[in-house]
């Protein structure tokens, strides 16, 4: 295999180390740096996330693979009191998403509270902000509530009916506030009968208030079993807009303290939005609690939002991150997307300059390091943010179509936008929310109620581990839409063919890739600046070992694997997971000296008797031979190859022809001699013990038989793939 010519050594090394040169600028300091960058652009970038907490140490199902169990929903209880008492704001328990096979809608608790601080509840407490329990109410209790909100109401100017149902809840009103009569009750329109919310199974069309739709307003008033003891529940409509809710809730709070509740669940359609007010959920998802952050006007409002989040997640000893067995490091298992949009839809920077998005897929298709170098270990095709490069070969030519003629549009509609590109972001099976840029949020009529908000949200992102890694991805993201929402004529869209995964599985690719945008960034006056530049630099968690051997380094880092699925992603669709093979692993080998790469050159290294044929490349550390290395290191109960058998221990012999000691460097997947782990690692120092002692090193004496070429049909410029020897 002929050894391609390296790089420009001197301009690959300028491109990171003028971003690492010394700095005395703090973190903070750097992050609000970059707000005032992107202030100076006159595009309000909003930006939002979705971090995800698990039980590092727990082995129940909830915490590996389930959504829903028993300890879930306690630990999100007291995630949720203890925001609520540190931001203020009132506790809403609504709907969560509702998957196929699912018989109900998963929970969903929520902190609903104005962001200039006001209060917009002076009612009874949720149950769960109690320290100890209140007394029993009373059905006149409940029947004083009912007829003191009609009052109230009523006493406000809207026009009210009060009538009892047939079934829970059974107090009810129906009101109007523009001047027209409600229906009086079930007899005029069978509607007001409907079925508690909370009961009930999302409809397939979405979660829909046809009542509120039309200007009725239905509010049921009942009890439900909180913390192991009925509480007064009062369920609300969908209100249109923040001056109606809040209205409401002036009247609906005394009403219930007048009437003697000492606590109150408020529950029911989700409540509505804008850039006053602020609305952060937790709900379960596999694995993990899901927090769906408020979104924030700058990245120094974000951090600071996660730092609370974090250090609350961390007093119920929920963590961001797994440690495996063997010591590798995973994240939580539940991604941490990241979101942009405006104060509002009509504000969003994607509708304002329809070229963005556009711009911004065209950026992504040519930086496969904003895709890869983030993500999770599952990536490709098959995973939950697939790029449209990873779909069929017509579709992405099609796709190129499409981008070309929403460049002949001088200002298309958001709907033109949306329908233009929906169907080239998606998974295999056409699902919009699976992709690595998901615009399902962005102008889709298709989704009630939060499908034209205006936003894009970024899947390809693996948990944070910190608080300040997800504020720096924030800030990468926003720069990024600053600096195309200013330029010119767009690049064109970029086609990687087979290097898309095997040229980027390598973390030494991807790094040079992100160099290059970071280069761009900094070109354009929105340079991220060394504190931020140094958090997203961090890929430390890859690294298997290093060793060192006379005048050089070899070290092995875990490279990306793009699984396949087990069967067709339509018999799949249905569930929350899917199967994939992930019996293959790949790792990445570097060969560094300090000597000239001429020196370099002269070493050889061979595994299983075959030697890898090392290219050479260069960059700000000087030269550097680099090869993929893919095995398969287990057998799994069901996945593809079944005649194949598992690889064992990767043994690499590192030689210099005239030399009289070889190196071998044994890889293991496990405890070198087999033995069980004790438990699960308590922290990353036991992880990290777990990961050296499974890199085995020898000093061998004696010569070393020549090894053959491996086979053409197990090599590509970047990898040699030891299922075929």
């Amino acid at each position: 295999m002929s050894i391609r010519k390296p790089d420009s050594p001197a301009l690959l090394g300028k491109r990171v180390t003028e971003f690492m040169a010394d700095s005395h600028e703090t973190f903070d300091q750097a992050i609000a740096h970059h707000d005032t960058l992107i202030e100076r652009q006159r595009l309000d970038i909003w930006v939002g996330g979705e971090p995800t907490f698990t039980d590092p140490l727990s082995l129940a199902p909830e915490w590996l693979f389930e959504a829903l169990g028993k300890d879930k929903e306690t630990h999100a209880q007291q995630m949720l009191v203890e925001l609520a008492r540190s931001l203020g704001g009132v506790l809403l328990r609504t709907l969560g998403r509702q998957y196929p096979g699912e018989k109900r809608p998963r929970w969903s608790l929520g902190l609903y509270r104005r962001r200039d601080g006001g209060c917009c509840w002076t009612g009874p407490p949720d149950p769960l902000l109690l320290e100890k329990p209140c007394r029993k109410y009373s059905a006149e209790a409940l029947a004083a509530f009912w007829m003191g909100l009609e009052q109230r109401l009523h006493d406000r100017g809207w026009a009210v009916a009060r009538y009892r149902c047939e079934r829970d809840p059974v107090l009810r009103l129906v009101f109007r506030c523009d001047g027209k009569p409600p229906p009086p009750g079930p007899s005029q329109d069978t509607r007001l009968e409907r079925i508690a919310l909370h009961s009930q199974s999302i409809p397939p069309t979405g979660l829909r208030d046809e009542l509120a739709g039309e200007g009725s307003f239905l509010v049921a008033i009942g009890a439900c079993e909180a913390l192991t003891q009925p509480a007064p529940v009062l369920e609300l409509p969908a209100f249109p807009t923040i001056v109606l809710f809040e209205q409401f809730l002036q009247e609906a709070g005394p009403a219930a303290l007048e009437a003697g509740l000492e606590n109150l669940v408020l529950m029911g359609f989700p409540p509505p939005m804008d850039a006053v007010v602020s609305w952060t959920t937790l709900t379960p998802d596999p694995a993990v609690i899901e927090v769906n952050m408020a979104p924030t006007a700058t990245v120094a409002d974000f951090l600071a939002a996660n730092r609370t989040i974090f250090s609350t997640a961390a007093r119920q000893r929920l963590s961001p991150r797994r440690f495996l067995y063997n010591g590798q490091i995973t994240d939580s298992g539940g991604g941490g997307q990241l979101t942009l949009g405006g104060p509002g839809p009509a504000q969003s920077p994607f509708l304002l300059r329809p070229r963005l998005l556009p711009d911004l897929i065209r950026y992504f298709t040519r930086h496969p390091a904003l895709s890869y170098y983030f993500a999770s270990d599952f990536v490709g095709g098959s995973s939950q943010s697939p790029r449209p490069d990873e779909g069929s070969r017509t579709a992405f030519a099609e796709l190129g179509l499409a981008l070309e003629l929403l460049s002949r549009q001088e200002q298309p509609a958001p709907d033109l936008l949306w329908s233009s590109l929906a169907p080239f972001l998606c998974d295999p099976a056409g699902n919009t929310h699976r992709s690595g840029l998901n615009i399902e949020k962005l102008w889709n009529p298709y989704l009630p109620g939060r499908g034209c908000l205006g936003l894009v949200e970024f899947r390809a992102f693996r948990m944070a581990a910190t608080p300040e890694r997800s504020a720096a991805l924030a800030a990468l993201l926003r720069a990024i839409v600053a600096m195309l929402g200013a330029k010119g004529e767009p690049a064109e869209l970029k086609d990687w063919g087979d290097e898309l995964h095997e040229r980027f599985a390598l973390p030494y690719f991807l790094e040079r890739d992100l160099a290059e945008v970071l280069a761009e960034l900094a070109a354009a006056d929105l340079g991220l600046g060394p504190a931020i530049v140094e958090q997203l630099l961090d890929n430390s968690y890859r690294l298997l070992g290093s060793v060192e051997f006379q005048d050089c380094r070899l070290s092995l880092r875990r490279a990306l694997e793009f699984w396949p699925l087990v069967g067709d992603v339509a018999s799949q669709e249905g569930g929350t997971s899917r199967l994939v093979d992930a019996s293959t692993n790949r790792i990445e080998v570097t060969l560094r000296a300090a000597a000239s790469a001429e020196s370099l050159e002269a070493w050889r290294l061979q595994v299983d008797g075959y030697q890898v044929p090392l290219r050479l490349e260069a960059d700000a550390q000087g030269p550097v031979r680099i090869m993929g290395l893919r095995y398969r290191n287990f057998v799994p109960n069901l996945g593809l190859h079944p005649g194949l058998g598992a690889h064992g221990p990767v043994a690499l012999t590192l030689w210099r022809p005239g030399e009289t000691t070889t190196l071998r460097v044994t890889l293991h997947d496990w405890e070198p001699q087999r033995k069980p782990y004790d438990g699960l690692p308590v922290d990353a120092a036991e992880a990290r013990r777990r990961r050296e002692e499974r890199l085995v090193s020898e000093w061998l004496d004696g010569p070393v038989e020549a090894a053959a070429l491996p086979p053409a049909r197990a090599l590509t410029p970047y990898c040699l793939d030891l299922r075929w020897l």
